[in-house]
């Protein structure tokens, strides 16, 4: 049996050029002389192709059949990303870094103290904030203690599947159950994922940029007369009121007679993510 031969088609070679001028893809014909069926044509093709400087092999068609023995075989070649062959195994090849302090807004109820209260006989209302002839507490709005941050990591496309992208929506409004880039536990909310990719092709490499918000947690806070042992940084500390005599005997205000720390973000285990601690 003759020996299967590959040959390229020097004369039939094609180049795609973007308007930048630069080669996006090259397509080169072969002939492949000896083989009787298609599948063994294309076999004989992706065996023995010649590799293209900045290219990978993305596909091998066949073009036509000259005789029973003889075949023409275009491969298509593509531009990596990088410029270079992708034979890369890396899972992470870059990581950026970027952080603010705007920090975020709550609504709070309850002030850390009471500075001063004029005249010297006004009702002492225990911390309560804005309250009205009605006996409302109406509270203020103000700016929260939050750290913002982003990672943004190139990753190799065999990471990002599926089943990764869900675990980013599954991750996503969850707090830190455990230590995570110097931060204790509870500290740090993921705020979510975006990913973009460049290519169609599934080993192309993903960017991925990751965001994170941090409230530190406390500990021996006072509301009015009461104690609170410990707040995680993102549990909401909400204050119940109650009418009291004021100490004038002439009032009756609202002061706290309860306090509750609330979670309302569940843990995540964000070494699910892939990033280490």
């Amino acid at each position: 049996m003759a020996t299967v031969r590959v040959e390229e088609a020097y004369s039939e070679r094609d180049e795609t050029i973007d308007a930048k001028g630069n080669v996006t893809e090259v397509e080169i014909p072969y002939l492949v002389f000896n083989v009787n069926d298609e599948s063994a044509a294309l076999s004989a093709v992706k065996s023995n192709h010649k590799s293209v400087t900045g290219m990978t092999l993305e596909s091998v068609e066949t073009v036509e059949r000259i005789n029973d023995t003889t075949w023409k075989v275009k491969a298509i070649y593509e531009v990596d990303e990088d410029g270079e062959e992708d034979d890369s195994t890396d899972d992470e090849d870059t990581t950026m870094f970027a952080f603010d302090t705007g920090g975020g807004t709550k609504h709070l109820n309850q002030s850390l103290k009471t500075d001063g209260k004029y005249p010297n006989d006004a009702p002492d209302f225990g911390g309560a904030i804005g309250v009205d002839n009605e006996g409302n507490v109406n509270g203020v709005d103000v700016t929260m203690p939050v750290l913002n941050f982003t990672e943004t990591h190139t990753m190799n496309g065999s990471r990002v599947s599926t089943s990764y992208k869900k675990t980013l929506a599954d991750l996503t409004g969850t707090v830190n159950k455990s230590g995570f880039r110097g931060f204790s536990a509870g500290e740090v909310l993921f705020l979510g994922a975006s990913g973009t990719k460049r290519s169609k092709k599934s080993s192309a490499p993903w960017e991925i940029t990751y965001r994170f918000a941090v409230s530190p947690n406390q500990a021996g806070l006072q509301v009015g007369d009461i104690k609170v042992a410990r707040k995680y940084g993102w549990d909401y500390l909400w204050v119940r009121y109650a009418d009291k005599v004021a100490e004038n005997g002439k009032n009756v205000v609202k002061k706290p007679v309860a306090a509750y720390v609330e979670m309302v973000y569940p843990e995540g285990d964000f070494g699910r993510l892939g990033l280490g601690n």
